[in-house]
């Protein structure tokens, strides 16, 4: 099952690292139905599956984190028993998922302060947080207008459109990438998730950077939301991922390379603020 659930992970690039860090913390509990010799044998085998989870997703933060608290949980823990390491595993899951849902909604209800009624938004890409954001916004009687990108070549901006068409006082525009910085003069800002913070560094979607410059251009503040546990330290090095080429021309390139990243680097000194389940820090 968990190398069934690694292999699922590859193959998840339409969902939110939220999503991501949820499923791989949920698949280590199969190891309760296997049997092990010891309980050294047990922990070999926690520490090896978690990195094959880590690995699957090399540039999801949370998916990183998430996977070293469990293992460190039940390494603290210090069970002298295979049972008991078992369920240091159970309880190291089950806070880390609870974890991962809060800072999620914490984060998202902070996001709401910088949305008055009124405000004009765009979003880039697919962010659940930011999505949950403008929901929130919206429920406390606020009426918004939201610019989403497309967010090419996967077009996960549309998943974001569709989701804000459903949802009362909020207008929902899409756009074309390129269109960004014709749409940007009418936004009071730029609100979009983050896949994480490393140093000076916001890692997002690509297309990120290049709306970030045009919003400072134009004044227009960036803000980013997301846990706080996708700011990172240190022992986090990011990967990004590059994607097939058939998401960008069908038809096989002669003469010519395909190139196609799925994350841009966005330097911190761009963002007017960043949103975690910790608050509002300004940049």
């Amino acid at each position: 099952m968990i190398d069934e659930t690694v292999e699922e992970i590859r193959e998840m690039q339409t969902h939110s690292s939220s999503v991501v860090a949820v499923k791989a913390a949920e698949a280590l509990r199969e190891l309760s139905n296997r049997e092990f010799a010891s309980i050294e044998e047990y922990e070999r085998s926690l520490d090896r599956n978690s990195r094959a989870l880590r690995r699957a997703q090399p540039s999801h933060a949370s998916l990183h984190t998430t996977q070293r608290e469990i293992v460190q949980r039940v390494q603290d823990a210090a069970p002298e028993t295979v049972e008991g390491a078992k369920r240091a595993t159970e309880d190291a899951i089950d806070a880390v998922v609870e974890e991962v849902k809060r800072a999620k909604r914490d984060a998202a209800a902070n996001a709401v302060e910088l949305l008055p009624d009124g405000t004009v938004v765009l979003t880039h890409d697919y962010s659940s947080t930011v999505l949950e954001a403008i929901e929130m916004a919206a429920q406390e009687g606020r009426h918004l207008t939201v610019y989403v990108t497309e967010a090419r070549p996967r077009f996960l901006g549309r998943k974001t459109a569709r989701t804000l068409a459903r949802v009362d006082r909020v207008e929902t525009h899409l756009i074309v990438d390129s269109a960004a910085g014709h749409f940007l003069g009418e936004c009071d800002r730029v609100l979009v998730g983050m896949d994480c913070i490393v140093d000076d560094t916001l890692y997002n979607r690509v297309g990120t950077f290049p709306i970030s410059a045009t919003a400072t251009e134009l004044a227009v503040p960036v803000s980013v939301v997301g846990s706080s546990a996708k700011l990172i330290e240190d022992g986090f090095a990011f990967e990004n991922d590059h994607r097939p080429i058939s998401e960008v021309i069908l038809e096989p390139p002669v003469g010519f390379e395909v190139e196609n990243p799925a994350y841009d680097a966005t330097p911190t000194h761009l963002l007017d603020s960043v949103v975690t389940d910790n608050g509002i820090e300004t940049v």
